[in-house]
């Protein structure tokens, strides 16, 4: 008995024995994960350790453990900053503009695309959308100067139908519907992969009986596909909440202008500026734990109603 008692303190828990045995099982798909496991701990969790220079007046010299403590100074001089406001805003906007205008035409060209039956018209229309992708901002933004500038597509139109030369890329008004169709261009394509292989996994008997009862092809979009993919968009769309703030600084680099900082100019432009023209080191530190800890917040708000009004549209 007490040899029994003995082995059996030994043994390792269950949950721990099971991980070993899936490790040794299953050690090639562990293997595979483990690239981006280590891409995710260099670049995402260690700098994270870099955050606490938002409370220190950093200097490269003294390092992270010699560097004054100033506690709450910067994130006092981010909200006192005159342009704070400004900035604030402008964010606000494009990050609503990215979520309620920009965010649901994967979903839309996604439920279209799943339409197209004939398979040689349905890649070339996916090859279309999903090329604009692959193009760096600096390319799309030097096209977009192009069509906008003087002698550029859109004025060539203007002066055919009788009208002056319209700088739009100087013009406040302009800057943010730019914004939102070159944003929906460039990336709507790519968005609708994984709608596509959520629509892909859905049962063809569904369709079937749906088709049997005489439920039209709009009708089963409506009452079959949209329903079965509202899981996969709620999961995309809390992803995409966490980063409300951080729009993407390459874009609207690429489309300021001097004549649009009032409207264009954002927090990850203002970093720029600021932390690595100026070397403002802590300060910009404090602008980007600012811009996290709100997508924290609501990506929890978002994720405790997604699961509120959905029985599986949470993360947790």
């Amino acid at each position: 008995m007490r040899k029994k008692k003995r082995a059996a303190a030994v043994q390792l828990p269950k949950s721990k024995a099971s991980l070993a045995g899936n490790i040794r099982k299953y050690w090639p798909y562990y293997l595979m994960v483990l690239p981006g496991v280590i891409y995710f701990l260099v670049f995402k969790y260690i700098p994270m350790m870099g955050s606490v220079i938002a409370f220190q007046d950093y200097s490269v010299f003294k390092g992270l453990l010699d560097s004054e403590w100033v506690g709450l100074k910067h994130f006092k001089a981010l909200i006192n900053y005159p342009d704070f406001r400004r900035i604030f805003t402008n964010t606000l906007v494009l990050g609503l503009c990215k979520t309620v205008l920009i965010f649901p035409i994967p979903v839309v060209l996604s439920l279209m695309l799943n339409e197209i039956k004939n398979l040689r018209l349905k890649k070339t229309i996916q090859t279309a959308v999903y090329i604009p992708y692959f193009l760096s901002w600096v390319i799309v933004g030097g096209l977009i100067f192009d069509i906008f500038g003087v002698g550029g597509l859109f004025n060539n139109i203007r002066n055919s139908l009788g009208l002056n030369n319209l700088l739009a890329m100087q013009k406040e008004s302009w800057f943010r519907p730019i914004y939102i169709i070159s944003s929906i261009w460039k990336d709507a394509g790519w968005g609708t992969v994984v709608y596509l292989a959520a629509i892909s996994g859905i049962d063809p008997a569904l369709y079937e009986s749906a088709a049997m009862d005489g439920a039209s092809r709009f009708a089963r979009m409506k009452y079959i596909t949209f329903p079965l993919l509202v899981p996969t968009i709620l999961t995309l769309f809390l992803l995409n909440i966490g980063s409300f703030l951080e729009l993407g600084f390459e874009q609207v680099f690429n489309l300021l202008t001097p004549m649009t900082y009032s409207v264009g100019d954002i927090f990850d432009t203002y970093v720029y500026r600021v932390g690595i023209q100026q070397a403002q080191y802590s300060f910009t530190t404090a602008v980007g734990l600012f811009q996290s800890t709100i997508g924290l917040i609501m990506v929890v708000t978002f994720n405790k109603l997604a699961n509120k009004f959905s029985d599986d549209g949470g993360l947790w």
